[in-house]
């Protein structure tokens, strides 16, 4: 039962050091205002793939919920590649996610292929949601990575 009981503890301690790093990394996301109630509130951002590779298909899901309904409105992106605005962009939500958003729990997923030429590095995406009178609903941001894509790779000669 001792020798048991010390392969029990074994395993559960190799599982706490192991799984943390096979687990997928979680994104961290900050408010633009850290002050203010967004009527949507995040509750997290899944990335995949993680980190994104360049001409390959990247798609974010961000987790959010709201106690008021929305009918429509729109999606402003920014990003930032070291801390300089690179590109800009805007969605309409309802193409992002099922329209209208009830009160509750619901996600958006924008899916994009990056140009095989996007330099690898660390970005910063910047999201504001707002309705369909321009009244911000949430503000977000998070940061990424870009990392060489097998295409961007050196082709042995």
């Amino acid at each position: 039962m001792a020798r048991f009981q010390a392969i029990a503890v074994a395993l559960v301690f190799s599982l706490y050091f192991i799984l943390p790093f096979t687990s997928a990394r979680s994104t961290t996301v900050t408010y633009c205002d850290k002050h203010s109630d967004y009527d949507v509130k995040v509750s997290g951002v899944k990335i995949t793939p993680n980190p994104v590779r360049g001409g390959e298909p990247a798609t974010f899901s961000i987790a959010a919920s709201t106690d008021k309904p929305i009918s429509g409105g729109k999606l402003v992106i920014d990003v930032y590649y070291f801390g300089v605005h690179v590109r800009s962009e805007t969605h309409d939500i309802c193409s992002e996610t099922s329209c209208p958003i009830l009160s509750g729990d619901f996600v958006v997923s924008h899916s994009q292929n990056l140009p095989g030429f996007t330099p690898p590095g660390n970005y910063r995406l910047r999201m504001r949601m707002e309705d369909d009178k321009n009244q911000e609903l949430t503000c977000i941001s998070f940061n990424f990575r870009i990392a060489l894509g097998e295409s961007d790779s050196v082709a042995e000669s």
